[in-house]
C-alpha cells in the first residue's frame, strides 16, 4: 500500500483518488479552497440553484464505469439521470430555428432537412459518417490511452478523411474545421452548426483541425444527459464515493511545491509549512502552475507538456451570465439553445484577441433546465447564458462597465430562445474567467479543450507520466484533456499507470 498525495479536487483528481483507494493505497487530496468539484460548482440565491461550469453531461459511460469500479452502486443509484431531447435548439443568424433530436442520425437528418432544405439533412448525415470514421481512429489514442511515447505521430495525422472536392479549377480536401463546413456541407447554417461544437470551447474554426468533427460526433453518438439537481450533484456523488473508499480531504490547503528527493517526487508541502510525504504525487493543476510547484517543467524538451507550461494556460474562458426569471418555463421551451452570431468574423476576431468583446454578439448557448430543485416554485425559472471569450487583460470584460455592456449583448442573443426575457429578469449574476481563476487556480481563468489530433500538435494535452518519477497529471489540462468525460478518463489512465506501472495501455 502505498501513500498518494493529489493536489486538487477536481473531477479528475477525484476519480483517480476514488480508482487509486480501491486499489489499496492510502490516498489524500490537499484542495486550495474549501470545497470539491474544481469547476463543477454551483451559484446559489434567494432560492435559484444554476450550474457555474458545465451544464450537461456527454460520454456518461465514463462515470457509469468510475462507479461500477469503485464500489456496489452504480451511478444511477447516486444521481438523476435523464436524457436530454432535443439535444439542442439552433437559432441560425438568417433567423432560421431547427431542433434536433438526440442521438438519433434519422431524427438529425429529418429535421434538418424540413427546417434547411436542400439535402442539407443528407450533407450533414454523410459528414457525421466522415466523423465517425475520425472518432474510431482517434478514440483509444485520444481517451482511452495513456499518451504515445511516439506523440508526434498523433500531431502529424490528419484522421478526418479526405474528401475531394474541386473549387475553382482546384481540388481541395478540408484540413480544418472550416475547410469542412466550406467545401464539404455547402450551406453555412450547416457550417455554423458544426463550428458551434469549437466555438463552444473557445477554438477558432479556420485554425482548429478537422479532427474536431468528433466533437459534434461523441454527441450525436452517446447523445446528451443532465444530472437532475444539476451537475454539482455529479461532483458531489463523486467525492461522497471517495469518502466512502477512505479518501481523506484536507480543504483550505494550497500546495506551494512538489517535494523531490534522489530525483522522484516524494511528497508535498503546503502554505503553512507542512510536509506530506508521499510515494507518489498526482497534480490536477494547470501546466504552469505545475511547473512551479515542481520548480521547472516536469517534461523533457520538446515534449507537449513543456510546450503547454511555456506557453501558459492556453485558451478560451466563458463569460456567464445566471438569470433569475420570475414566470413559468413555458412547456415547449428546449433545454439547450445555441443562438449563433450575426457576424462571423467579428466573432472570431473576438477569440483570436482582436476586438473588444463589448463590441460582439457572440454565439451564446441558453441552458434553461425543467428541474424543480434549481428554483424556488413553479413561478419561476433559472436560465444559464454563456459565450466563450479571451482571456487575459485587454478585453471588454475585465471592466466592470465593459462586463455589464457584453453582458446586454449576451441577454439580447438570449431573448431568441427565451420569450419576453427582459422583462422577467428578477437579478443577474455575471461571472467572467476571473471567477473561474478564483475557483480553479489556473491564473488565466481559461477552460481547456478536449485534446484533438493533427494540428502540429497544438490541441494535445500534456501526458499522464511526467518527465519525474512518480508524479502524475491528471484532469483537464492533461492527457486526454478538457471536458467530463475526458476529466473522468484522465483519472482511470492515471490510476492504471500508477497500479499497473508504465506498462498500462488503457482501457481493453
Amino acid at each position: 500500500m502505498a501513500r498518494i498525495a493529489v493536489i486538487g479536487a477536481g473531477m479528475g483528481a477525484m476519480a483517480a483518488a476514488a480508482r487509486l483507494a480501491v486499489a489499496g493505497h492510502r490516498v489524500t487530496v490537499y484542495e486550495r479552497t474549501d470545497t470539491y468539484g474544481g469547476g463543477v460548482r454551483r451559484f446559489t440565491r434567494e432560492g435559484f440553484s444554476f450550474d457555474t461550469g458545465p451544464g450537461l453531461l456527454p460520454l456518461p459511460a465514463v462515470w457509469r464505469d468510475l462507479f461500477v469500479k469503485t464500489g456496489k452502486e452504480p451511478l444511477e443509484e447516486c444521481v438523476e439521470l435523464t436524457q436530454v431531447d432535443p439535444a439542442a435548439r439552433h437559432v441560425f443568424a438568417d433567423g432560421t430555428r431547427v431542433s434536433l433530436p438526440n442521438a438519433s442520425r434519422a431524427g438529425v437528418v429529418a429535421a434538418l432537412d424540413a427546417a434547411l432544405g436542400g439535402g442539407a439533412g443528407t450533407r450533414w448525415g454523410d459528414f457525421l459518417v466522415r466523423a465517425r470514421e475520425a472518432w474510431d481512429r482517434t478514440r483509444r489514442p485520444l481517451l482511452e490511452e495513456p499518451l504515445w511515447a511516439d506523440w508526434r505521430v498523433l500531431a502529424e495525422r490528419e484522421p478526418y478523411p479526405a474528401v475531394p472536392r474541386r473549387r475553382r479549377l482546384r481540388t481541395r480536401t478540408a484540413s480544418t474545421l472550416a475547410e469542412v463546413g466550406a467545401l464539404e456541407l455547402a450551406d453555412p447554417r450547416l457550417a455554423a452548426l458544426l463550428e458551434s461544437h469549437a466555438l463552444a470551447w473557445g477554438l477558432d474554426p479556420r485554425t482548429t483541425p478537422a479532427s474536431a468533427a468528433v466533437l459534434p460526433y461523441m454527441e450525436h453518438a452517446f447523445g446528451l444527459w443532465y444530472v437532475r439537481g444539476g451537475l454539482r450533484e455529479l461532483a458531489r456523488a463523486v467525492y461522497e464515493r471517495c469518502l466512502a473508499r477512505r479518501v481523506e480531504f484536507v480543504f483550505g490547503a494550497e500546495v506551494t511545491a512538489v517535494v523531490e528527493k534522489d530525483g522522484r517526487a516524494a511528497g508535498v508541502e503546503t502554505a503553512d509549512g507542512t510536509v506530506a510525504e508521499a510515494e507518489h504525487v498526482v497534480a490536477g493543476v494547470d501546466p504552469v502552475r505545475l511547473a512551479g510547484l515542481a520548480g521547472r517543467p516536469p517534461w523533457a524538451e520538446g515534449e507537449v507538456g513543456a510546450d503547454a507550461a511555456a506557453a501558459g494556460a492556453a485558451g478560451a474562458g466563458r463569460f456567464t451570465v445566471l438569470l433569475a426569471l420570475r414566470g413559468a418555463r413555458e412547456a415547449d421551451a428546449a433545454h439547450r439553445t445555441v443562438v449563433h452570431s450575426p457576424d462571423r468574423p467579428a466573432e472570431l476576431d473576438l477569440l483570436a484577441g482582436r476586438t473588444p468583446s463589448a463590441a460582439v454578439r457572440p454565439t451564446v448557448t441558453v441552458l434553461r433546465p425543467d428541474d424543480a430543485a434549481l428554483r424556488p416554485d413553479g413561478g419561476h425559472e433559472s436560465v444559464v447564458v454563456s459565450a466563450a471569450v479571451p482571456v487575459g487583460d485587454g478585453h471588454g470584460w475585465t471592466s466592470e462597465e465593459g462586463r455589464e455592456r457584453l453582458a446586454d449583448r449576451v441577454l439580447a442573443a438570449a431573448e431568441a430562445a427565451v420569450p419576453g426575457l427582459r422583462e422577467r429578469v428578477l437579478w443577474r449574476e455575471v461571472r467572467t474567467p476571473a471567477d473561474t481563476a478564483a475557483e480553479t487556480g489556473v491564473g488565466s481563468g481559461a477552460v481547456p479543450w478536449p485534446a484533438l489530433a493533427a494540428g502540429d500538435g497544438r490541441f494535445l494535452r500534456p501526458g499522464n507520466t511526467t518527465g519525474r518519477p512518480g508524479l502524475f497529471a491528471v484532469g483537464g489540462w492533461a492527457q486526454p484533456g478538457g471536458g467530463l468525460p475526458h476529466a473522468g478518463m484522465s483519472g482511470a489512465l492515471v490510476a492504471g499507470l500508477i497500479v499497473e506501472g508504465p506498462r498500462f495501455r488503457g482501457s481493453q
